[in-house]
């Protein structure tokens, strides 16, 4: 195996093939391959940022979460509060309803008591002028003796 013109030939046809490759081709391959590194570059910084949103998103969605349960058991306390109030208004309504009507009849049971002394007082001055006019015989005028009545009446 000699080296001869065709071996010479064949390596400057080679390094006339690698240098136009080098010229022409190769540099628009290495800028699709940059381009490409860049758009997944972008792309995987894009997810961290979207990765990043979301666990914000997630923690602000949890502290609107904490303030509404906190705002609803504020809510919830104030109705109870509110409802225990109006409870106690109620009984205290209903007291004094009740100490009213109690005074009422309070009063209407004396007013009775009075009209039945006084009905009975009457009835014990008659007894007691039919009486005095059966011992005496006589009949005694009531008319004559009403101051003297009014003091029987009262002592009975």
């Amino acid at each position: 195996m000699g080296i001869n013109a065709t071996l010479f030939g064949q390596m400057i046809t080679f390094v006339v093939f690698i240098l136009f490759t080098m010229k022409f081709v190769w540099p628009p391959i290495k800028q699709a391959m940059s381009e490409r590194e860049k758009r997944i570059a972008d792309g995987l910084a894009s997810a961290e940022r979207s990765q990043r949103e979301l666990e914000l998103a997630k923690e602000r969605g949890a502290e609107h979460i904490r303030e509404a349960k906190a705002q609803a058991g504020e809510i919830i306390e104030r109705a109870n509060r509110q409802g225990a109030s109006i409870v106690e208004e109620a009984r205290e309504e209903a007291r004094a309803v009740a100490e009213r009507e109690k005074a009422a009849a309070d009063a209407r049971i004396e007013q009775e008591v009075s009209q039945a002394r006084a009905a009975l007082r009457r009835d014990v001055s008659e007894l007691a002028i039919v009486g005095a006019s059966r011992i005496l015989e006589r009949e005694v005028d009531p008319k004559a003796h009403q101051q003297m009545l009014d003091e029987l009446a009262e002592q009975v």
